[in-house]
């Protein structure tokens, strides 16, 4: 009997009352260390009675009264199976490990497929063929090691929350570094998707109307476009309470995806160089591509090409990449999590997106060349507005990027309130006034941006780095203990390795951008 009431009196360890998911989580491996939720508490369910052994009793109270009463323990390990799925309702994830393997790659390459994708073409024709494929494939890399970093991490503490994950390692600056980045690269991809509606929208309904030459319409301005798209389409799917809802727009965001590959590369094939542009305020670039006969060098790809715009390059390649702050919530919907599970999920996502994200690089530089613009479907404009094809791909990009935005709300707003309401309910009201004060800071931005290459550059360069290299190492240095890789152990070293290579980055990419605004020589700055 006293051994009944000394397991019962261990009991309220599990079953700390909180608000927030992340401690709910944690709580669920009651050593601090293991590796998953799931596993952890399948183990304790599944172990005989008679298999409790001297070797797994860790130097913890709570475990060694478990283990001296083995009924008792086997029955408090369904109660808490139990008490788990009753918590498991308000965590802020809305799968809780239903969705497939192939239906997370779907959702994970939804998070890293963004508008990033429209220049890379542009980030190709400034630094060449070659190299441009060695750094995509040195950036999928790296992302696919602090993915890595980031579940060993997620998996000893038993958090699938970054935010979290910071406090867990650092306390409350922790958790703020990793609150204010997601909220910062978030809202720098949110701002690009809604940018490309702005510059976008106004091109097809005048290609629908045909008109020649816009007088001032306002259903024709880009800013008043943008604002009805958001309150009409982004603001009600935002509202949504759970996430889960807005998982199928996944798929059809990636369709449309793959549909605006593979007009882009039948459209190399159906453009001759140099092309005739259309407009008619670039007469200087008609004037450049149209005074060559025969073997223009115009035409003839660059292996390798260094200017002032290769600045923006890596930026660019690391934004396209980001899908950091969606990875441990895809985790947590993951049906049968393992660490490994979820790294093939990651590594398929990475694989797939790398592919798309060097074909259309490369076909969209090889119809373009030298006048391919920082967005691909302007360009495409220049050669004819009023192209079938080319107003089906954007109303397909249009479509993607707009229903991908409430997705990447989802992060910024779960940010808010972990910083600064972390022990309140779900609350209408503020679920409601934070989406609304999100998007207008949003379409701020949007309308009064110079251009998309400022929003890349400036938001890859500073917190795509946190997210990618230095938060996931120094979480993993902090959270694994000592006695599992000592400090001087090679993961951690790697691990310390990595976070320098984020600062460096950091530095040598904000550096550049900030050099070539001052030269006065961006485009990013002169606007085009």
């Amino acid at each position: 009997m006293s051994e009944d009431k000394a397991a019962e009196s261990v009991e309220p360890a599990p079953a700390v009352p909180v608000s927030n998911p992340a401690p709910a989580e944690m709580n669920s491996i009651p050593n601090g260390k293991g590796h998953e939720t799931g596993e952890e508490t399948t183990a304790a369910a599944k172990t005989p009675p008679g298999d409790t052994t001297e070797q797994e009793i860790v130097p913890n109270s709570a475990q060694n009264v478990r283990s001296e009463h083995p009924e008792a323990n086997l029955a408090e390990s369904q109660e808490f199976l139990s008490n788990m799925e009753d918590k498991k309702t308000t965590r802020f994830t809305d799968f809780e490990g239903k969705t497939s393997f192939g239906m997370s790659v779907f959702n994970l390459g939804n998070a890293i497929m963004g508008s990033g994708i429209l220049g890379l073409s542009y980030a190709m024709a400034n630094t060449g063929v070659v190299l441009f494929l060695v750094l995509l494939t040195v950036v999928a890399v790296l992302s696919s090691y602090s993915i890595h970093l980031l579940l060993k991490s997620s998996g000893i503490v038993g958090i699938r929350a970054y935010e979290q994950l910071g406090q867990r390692a650092f306390g409350t600056p922790g958790k703020m570094a990793a609150g204010i980045a997601i909220t910062l690269q978030n809202i720098g991809a949110m701002s690009s998707y809604l940018y490309i509606v702005k510059y976008e929208f106004p091109l097809v309904i005048q290609a629908f109307l045909g008109v020649d030459k816009p007088s001032g319409e306002w259903y024709l301005n880009g800013n008043y476009l943008v604002i009805m798209v958001s309150i009409s389409v982004i603001l009600p799917l935002a509202l949504m309470k759970q996430l889960g809802y807005l998982g199928y727009t996944s798929g059809f965001s990636l369709t449309c995806m793959v549909f605006f590959l593979i007009s882009v590369i039948y459209k190399k094939f159906h453009t001759h160089c140099p092309f005739l542009d259309f407009t008619f305020n670039s007469t200087a670039s008609v004037t450049s591509v149209t005074n060559d006969t025969g073997y223009n060098p115009a035409c003839i790809p660059k292996m390798v090409n260094l200017n002032s715009q290769t600045a923006y390059t890596i930026p660019i390649l690391a934004f396209a990449f980001v899908c950091h702050p969606e990875v441990l919530p895809i985790y947590t919907e993951l049906k049968n999590p393992t660490k490994q599970r979820m790294q093939h999920v990651s590594n398929i996502s990475i694989v797939v997106m790398y592919t798309m994200y060097f074909l259309a690089a490369l076909f969209g530089y090889l119809t373009f060349y030298g006048e391919v613009e920082s967005e691909l479907l302007h360009t495409y404009s220049r050669l004819d507005p009023y192209d079938t094809l080319i107003l089906c791909v954007r109303l397909a990009v249009l479509t993607a990027v707009t229903l991908t935005v409430p997705i990447v709300l989802f992060p910024v707003r779960r940010a808010i309130q972990q910083l600064f309401f972390p022990n309140k309910t779900f609350y209408w009201p503020r679920h409601i006034a934070i989406a609304v004060t999100l998007l207008t800071v949003i379409n701020m931005l949007v309308i009064f941006a110079p251009n998309i290459l400022g929003i890349f550059g400036i938001i890859g360069a500073t917190s795509a780095p946190c997210l990618i290299f230095i938060f996931p190492a120094v979480f993993y240095i902090r959270i694994v203990p000592e006695e599992e890789e000592p400090m001087r152990s090679t993961p951690k070293i790697l691990a310390a390795c990595f976070a320098g290579i984020g600062f460096l980055f950091m530095i040598m990419s904000l550096s550049f951008i900030l050099i070539d605004w001052t030269s006065g020589s961006s485009k990013a700055s002169s606007g085009h």
